[in-house]
């Protein structure tokens, strides 16, 4: 497979890097799967999206892609990059935000918030992030959601590159060990020109443009109830079936996908201190009949779904419970179906060794079916 990579430098790949995920497909790894096994005009279908790099991959070359993500951040950065409201509309919307974040109420938030949030952010920071919380509708309108993702995207990480205090960018750490980290090293959260800060880095973001996008989509909500409906629909709409069935489902007990990213769920209206407490499909997976249960509906699906001529490919872990909970669970869907295992390239540095993750992932491999 070729390598190719979108150029920052094109306004493809600076969308397609919009949002820090955690075990997120790598951009290049996207666009060659999609450029070789699937052509323009066809269905490419992601239910287990995540950001949505597969999705965007196809919508910005010709293809059309569907899509679901149970995790509302996910979610966020996969309308952002497919629907982007206009630089103008964002600009203002940051103006009235900024302003709204003056008022007396949410300094007072501020002041009742856990003693992280003070040490994370600096107090004007933080009541900026608490009037987005309570004046951007996200879920509804365009304009809100561009700039939240925004914010979200440069909420934590480096100092001088985020709004917070030295942390990681692609994991929200625990509150505990965080204050403690930055009370020995006496680190203070930097005091940030909010709107100089946010202007640079949006207008950047559109200073190539917008990439053109093919009717695509990507729905919130969980793939076991949406998935066949939002594809039954496209093709009783279009005719079309899927051609390139392309995913990489969660790994079974690697990481709590909803924990991980408490800190941004936070600023997206979620509780202020992480919890392993959550609904079904947000957690570990470390339900080894439920995980099944989970792989079962999806590739049943899936089966129903498929061209004559399409492609599966499915990128998952080596460790053997999920390796072959797959495999048994794609060979009972798709009988017939010729069968290619690829050892996935080993990523040095990947985000799970590099927060020092004890279940990081040993390796991964790709299963690629085809009909003929």
């Amino acid at each position: 497979m070729k390598v190719y990579k979108p150029s920052l430098n094109t306004s493809v790949g600076r969308w397609a890097a919009i949002g820090p995920y955690y075990a997120m497909f790598p951009l290049e790894f996207a666009f060659q799967v999609i450029e070789k096994y699937s052509k323009p005009g066809q269905l490419v279908i992601d239910p287990f999206a995540g950001r949505a790099s597969s999705i965007y991959a196809a919508a910005t070359q010709g293809r059309h892609g569907l899509g679901v993500e149970i995790n509302p951040l996910g979610w966020v950065y996969a309308q952002t990059k497919l629907k982007p409201a206009p630089l103008k509309s964002v600009e203002s919307r940051l103006y009235s935000i900024l302003r709204a974040s003056e008022s007396a109420k949410y300094k007072k938030q501020a002041d009742k918030l856990p003693e992280f949030y003070n040490w994370c952010f600096s107090k004007k920071v933080l009541t900026f992030l608490l009037a987005a919380r309570n004046n951007l509708d996200w879920k509804k309108n365009q304009t809100d959601r561009t700039l939240m993702s925004f914010i979200l995207i440069y909420l934590h990480g480096k100092l001088g590159q985020s709004l917070s205090n030295q942390t990681r960018q692609a994991k929200a750490m625990s509150q505990d060990y965080s204050v403690r980290w930055w009370k020995k090293r006496k680190l203070k959260a930097p005091d940030v020109d909010i709107k100089d800060f946010m202007l640079k880095r949006i207008r950047w973001r559109y200073a190539k443009g917008l990439p053109t996008i093919t009717s695509s989509n990507v729905r919130i909500g969980d793939s076991t109830r949406l998935l066949k409906s939002q594809v039954d629909n496209f093709t009783e709409r279009t005719g079309k079936r899927c051609s390139l069935f392309f995913t990489s489902p969660p790994y079974y007990g690697l990481t709590h996908y909803h924990k991980d990213q408490w800190l941004r769920l936070w600023v997206l209206g979620g509780e202020e201190k992480p919890a392993w407490i959550s609904g079904k499909h947000t957690g570990r997976f470390d339900s080894k009949v439920e995980y099944k249960e989970l792989l079962e509906n999806i590739f049943s699906n899936a089966a129903q779904m498929m061209d004559e001529t399409g492609v599966v490919y499915v990128r998952t872990d080596s460790r053997e419970f999920t390796k072959s909970t797959t495999l048994e669970i794609l060979r009972k869907h798709f009988p017939d179906w010729k069968e290619k295992i690829v050892v996935a390239p080993v990523v040095t540095k990947t985000q799970t060794t590099i927060l020092g993750n004890r279940s990081s992932k040993t390796g991964e491999i790709d299963i690629i079916l085809t009909k003929s």
